[in-house]
């Protein structure tokens, strides 16, 4: 088991949980977590105990992904967060979160969230606003080629 911390720009832990490590890749780590809270109403998907998420961290990108699915194995969506990339060791994912993130339908249409926070949020530097948005650019660019984590999306030049 692993432990991830999500981070505030100032380093404070605002979020942790446990998750399996089941792949590593060339520059990160592939884990598997589950919704353990309660039931959560984002509005655009609800989050619910016992939802599946198979999140990519990245030690050279500016983003994780979290492929997530309900309990039954129904595709929810995509919940990407851009943060700085992450440490990882053999205990600990840690990132710090950039509040920017996007949000990616069943059928591959994304929704920027946050940009008012992102904006106002006079703690980040010019280096994080930077990587935030070339993070932003890079994971919609692997979106749009339906690359790696959203290989199951149907290519859009080649559907019906």
């Amino acid at each position: 088991m692993v432990t991830v911390i999500k981070q505030d720009p100032y380093g404070n832990a605002k979020i942790q949980y446990q998750g399996e490590i089941i792949s590593h890749l060339a520059q990160g780590v592939v884990i598997q977590a589950y919704w353990t809270r309660a039931e959560k109403d984002l509005g655009y998907t609800v989050f619910e105990p016992g939802d599946r998420f198979v999140e990519y961290y990245y030690t050279e990108r500016w983003f994780n992904i979290f492929a997530i699915e309900s309990g039954s194995g129904a595709r929810k969506g995509w919940y990407c967060n851009i943060t700085e990339p992450a440490a990882i060791t053999d205990e600990y994912i840690t990132q710090v979160d950039l509040f920017l993130d996007v949000w990616v339908n069943p059928r591959g249409v994304p929704l920027i969230l946050d940009e008012d926070e992102f904006a106002a949020a006079s703690m980040l530097s010019t280096a994080q606003r930077e990587g935030a948005h070339r993070g932003l650019q890079a994971l919609l660019q692997l979106l749009e080629r339906r690359e790696e984590a959203f290989m199951e999306l149907k290519n859009p030049m080649t559907s019906s």
